[in-house]
């Protein structure tokens, strides 16, 4: 089953924060005539590859997801927030919080955050 993506404000702020990153760094790579990537570039590779599986497959081995309780749903309290890995074993890493809604086959992308 496949669901649409719909972006929470922060969310969509930071990823296009992570895309803008992405490219500069890019930019300078190309400028610079480096073939190994950036870590902002890895970081957002890492990223989108997460929400392009969650659209398709919420429940992807390689996502980790997982219930998460400290983020509250933001449209319905009762209903559950999830994370998802973004990246695993990396100081820092990335994680996506998301829910399902607000209609149905939608996922609202929450926060996209480096964990704790």
């Amino acid at each position: 089953m496949s669901f649409d993506l719909v972006f929470a404000e922060p969310a969509e702020k930071t990823f296009n924060e992570l895309e803008l990153a992405a490219h500069k760094a890019f930019k300078n790579r190309e400028k610079e005539k480096k073939s190994k990537s950036s870590k902002h570039e890895g970081l957002f590779k890492q990223v989108r590859k997460t929400l392009l599986l969650l659209a398709e497959n919420p429940r992807h081995t390689s996502l980790h997801t997982h219930e998460y309780s400290s983020i509250p749903n933001p449209y319905n309290a009762n209903e559950k927030v999830f994370e998802a890995y973004a990246q695993n074993n990396t100081s820092g890493a990335y994680r996506v919080f998301w829910c399902y809604g607000p209609d149905k086959k939608q996922i609202t992308i929450i926060a996209i955050t480096a964990h704790p």
